[in-house]
């Protein structure tokens, strides 16, 4: 085959190789959904129908804090909890009485939306081994993360599970060093939620 036959012929094969090549890898890849407990999980605006027992007088204050979200975002406790209350749950991925109760927990969290605002503080943990934790388990609130532990230090937490209710305005309601069984956490939350929920 001469020279000048030759050329095109291989120009074509190379022009193939690269169309081929481009058909399969040149689709632009789905963007990556955002991290499970970012920013969207925040809440939105407050029920105009809210009505909430009073703190009692003489409750301490709730220590305020200041973290950041799974995706970066800074979140700012005591503005969280200026207009309703807020459900701190401290927990790990690694902690199977925080796994075995995540999914009621979860759950709850959905009744209760935007009503009272759930919390996660997440400590001792990988930032995948949270991300699946939280994919897995449907939590679809805002989720701190504590890598120095100090946000749970201040609410004396050594381990997980540990709850605190936080009334509107940043009264201490009371903490739960173990955890609660989500139908008592229930119970409290319809307590100091005087609305129905929906």
């Amino acid at each position: 085959m001469t020279r000048r036959r030759l050329l095109p012929l291989l120009l074509a094969l190379l022009l193939a190789g690269t169309t081929g090549v481009a058909g399969c890898t040149g689709d632009p890849a789905e963007p990556a959904p955002p991290p499970a407990g970012g920013a969207a999980a925040l809440p939105g605006p407050v029920p105009t129908d809210l009505a909430l027992r009073p703190a009692p007088e003489g409750a301490p204050a709730a220590p305020a804090f200041t973290g950041t979200l799974t995706d970066g975002t800074p979140l700012t406790a005591a503005q969280v909890w200026a207009d309703r209350p807020v459900v701190l749950t401290f927990f790990s991925s690694w902690c199977t009485i925080c796994a075995d109760r995540q999914d009621a927990l979860s759950e709850l969290a959905g009744t209760y939306r935007d009503r009272v605002v759930f919390v996660g503080v997440a400590a001792v943990d990988q930032p995948d081994d949270l991300q699946e934790y939280l994919r897995a388990h449907r939590v679809e609130y805002p989720v701190v993360v504590d890598e120095e532990q100090v946000v749970w230090r201040s609410y004396a937490v050594r381990e997980p599970p540990a709850v605190v209710i936080v009334a509107k305005g940043g009264a201490l309601l009371r903490g739960w060093p173990g955890g609660i069984e989500v139908a008592e956490l229930d119970r409290r939350l319809r307590e100091l939620v005087l609305a129905e929920t929906p």
